[in-house]
């Protein structure tokens, strides 16, 4: 598989979810990938765990709000950047990057005093992409 090169911000869609055009922070320094949501709540859908939250993916429009439903994945001890611990629930979900689509782990969080609602950590790149951290928005200009 050719890697793809991406910059240190991009433009992703979350399908499954029905988010497009999220601005997401790569970030080689986080192992999971996180989510900004509000109004997590767990619930039961035919017996089985999931999660339902609100997601406002124009940092610049706050009325719009996508409702997500998914199934709950996992829960996990997450240490966040300031070096505090919480327990988050976990989705599996695809993330579609350029013309790339695979699925990823992301973790659910209150990040309101993070710029970006989305941080792309290592676990979810993996060894499909190159960063490159002086540039921006490579591969955001193929979605369409």
């Amino acid at each position: 598989m050719n890697r793809m090169i991406i910059g240190n911000l991009e433009t992703c869609h979350l399908p499954d979810l029905g988010i497009s055009d999220l601005h997401v922070r790569i970030d080689t320094g986080a192992q999971t990938s996180a989510l900004h949501v509000d109004n997590l709540k767990q619930v039961k859908v035919n017996g089985k765990p999931y999660v339902e939250f609100d997601l406002h993916p124009d940092v610049y429009n706050l009325a719009e709000i996508v409702h997500c439903r998914a199934p709950l994945h996992d829960s996990r001890r997450i240490k966040s950047s300031n070096g505090e611990v919480e327990q988050r629930c976990v989705i599996k979900t695809n993330i579609q990057l350029g013309e790339q689509l695979w699925p990823i782990e992301i973790t659910l969080s209150n990040r309101q005093d993070m710029t970006y609602l989305m941080l792309l950590g290592r676990q979810a790149m993996g060894e499909r992409v190159y960063v490159d951290p002086a540039s921006t928005y490579i591969v955001s200009s193929f979605i369409e």
